[in-house]
């Protein structure tokens, strides 16, 4: 829901794909998708609350649900629009959330681990503020890297418990983007 922070207002949501007692959910958005929209003007917000969207109490933000993501199709149309019209897909506002390594097994020194998706490291959302205070490995960076040190299960990994190249575009763009948010903090 929605949380307050300096600047403004953020909101994350994450949405689970099982019951309580871990059954499925009929229908889950795991392999949809769905945006949150704020309606910015009063027209807008009477229209959500005309046509009965699924909205917050105020009528100010609007959820929207696909039950499909067919990223190979729609890349290509969020291509041409950046490319031909010069139109933006997505923009962040601010770094807020961050979904981090986290070991799914006790793992030992010198293991390299194979990412989301595999068998030695799942992803926890955390808010971006505890992610840079834990300097926190990020999902997405946490393949073909090697451990320096044993790591228990469900523990947070950390830029410090792997070997990092940091030669790489996407960790000196990460390393960035860290730095960046620090400096706004402080």
């Amino acid at each position: 829901g929605p949380s307050s922070e300096p600047g403004g207002a953020a909101v994350t949501e994450v949405v689970s794909s099982l019951h309580r007692d871990g059954s499925p959910v009929a229908h889950d958005l795991r392999m949809g998708t769905y945006v949150v929209v704020e309606a910015g003007q009063e027209y807008v917000a009477q229209c959500i609350r005309e046509y009965g969207f699924q909205a917050d109490a105020a009528g100010s933000y609007l959820a929207l649900y696909r039950p499909e993501h067919l990223i190979g199709l729609e890349l290509g149309v969020s291509i041409a629009s950046v490319a031909v019209r010069g139109e933006p897909t997505g923009a962040a506002t601010g770094f807020r959330s961050d979904v981090v390594a986290v070991a799914k097994r006790d793992l030992a020194a010198g293991e390299e681990l194979d990412g989301e998706g595999g068998y030695t490291v799942w992803g926890k959302q955390l808010p971006a503020a505890r992610s840079l205070e834990l300097r926190a490995l990020p999902l997405g960076l946490a393949q073909r890297v090697t451990l320096l040190r044993t790591v228990a299960a469900g523990e947070v990994l950390r830029w410090a418990d792997v070997t990092i190249d940091e030669a790489d575009p996407a960790v000196a763009l990460r390393r960035a983007m860290e730095h960046r948010c620090n400096a706004h903090d402080h």
